[in-house]
């Protein structure tokens, strides 16, 4: 790898396209990329040391926490504010966000976070990931971070990436100029870009959805489903969920395909987190040339009521989420 530019040589050669060249945004992706190698080094020791299993609390979402859930929060959210780079930091795992109090509340940006996404699949050694979105806030400079710098449409990101801690660990962001991968060598502790400007297939064969909620999707889901399920392919199509969010959307932005999280009759409002999961992914995938919609509106421009909101989810290769949406919108205006 060593005729491949590292992560830290690509952030300084590409400090030019940022509006706001004060530096500040490149420190910030370099925190990440270093918190990020704490919690790999942590995740790969799964199994041999007590860092499994769940705490017995729950969060403010009323899911139970896992012990690398809360382990993975701390290490993000020192090591962003220690570094006074940030002026808001926001995580999926707390219930508010938190202001930071340095550098007389000049920094320009806040951080939303969803620490270790699929992490109830430790245990059983699955691919889980960390996902990242930064916004630059709306307050004036100088003063206290507030709700409002957070709860801002997702086509307002700055950057927005996730880390996949996997086979291999890999770090993808954008900065609204394409979409890059890095990955970790482990034996230098450096990542090297790897998977240059990454873009989605135009379509695919592989549909990621919880199956076993099929019953209690709208109908416009279900037509897809068997749509996707009776098509004639030269490759034949098929059904690939890991249950792990970054897991199952990076696979389907190299190989090709649709994730899928509808509402549900349990579920009416969606599950999945606008803030920390879906404007982030959404942002990466339209910026690798795929979409991402609630069913029927472009997730970047929902507009936030409050921080653990949750939203139905469809993202993937632009091709599967217009006929998606063509399923749905077809079924509703008949209903």
């Amino acid at each position: 790898m060593s005729n491949k530019p590292t992560l830290g040589e690509f952030i300084i050669e590409n400090e030019k396209q940022f509006k706001y060249t004060s530096g500040e945004l490149s420190r910030l992706i370099n925190s990440i990329r270093l918190a990020s190698k704490i919690v790999n080094h942590e995740v790969k020791k799964a199994g041999l040391v007590d860092i499994i299993g769940a705490t017995g609390d729950v969060n403010i979402q009323g899911e139970e926490q896992q012990k690398l859930d809360i382990y993975a929060n701390e290490v993000f959210k020192k090591s962003l504010i220690n570094r006074d780079i940030i002026c808001g930091f926001a995580s999926e795992e707390e219930e508010n966000y938190i202001k930071i109090e340095g550098n007389n509340h000049n920094n320009k940006y806040v951080l939303l976070i969803d620490p270790l996404d699929g992490s109830s699949n430790i245990d059983v050694n699955v691919s889980v990931g960390t996902i990242f979105s930064i916004y630059r806030r709306t307050t004036p400079l100088g003063s206290k971070v507030k709700t409002e710098d957070f709860l801002q449409k997702g086509n307002k990101q700055v950057a927005a990436g996730y880390i996949v801690y996997g086979t291999s660990t890999m770090l993808v962001y954008t900065t609204g100029f394409g979409v890059n991968g890095f990955t970790l060598n482990p034996s230098l502790g450096t990542f090297y870009l790897s998977h240059p400007n990454i873009k989605f297939p135009t379509s695919g064969n592989i549909m990621s959805v919880n199956h076993c909620n099929f019953p209690y999707f709208q109908e416009g889901v279900k037509s897809y489903i068997k749509h996707f399920q009776t098509q004639k392919k030269e490759s034949p199509n098929v059904f690939r969920y890991i249950g792990s969010f970054v897991s199952d959307f990076h696979r389907n932005m190299l190989k090709g395909g649709i994730y899928m999280y509808p509402k549900t009759i349990q579920n009416p409002k969606g599950k999945l987190r606008l803030m920390y999961e879906c404007n982030p992914l959404a942002f990466i995938a339209e910026q690798a040339g795929g979409k991402a919609i609630n069913g029927s509106l472009r997730i970047l421009d929902i507009d936030p009521q409050s921080l653990h909101e949750r939203t139905p989810m469809f993202c993937g290769s632009a091709e599967m989420v217009d006929m998606v949406k063509e399923f749905i919108v077809s079924s509703e205006e008949i209903h």
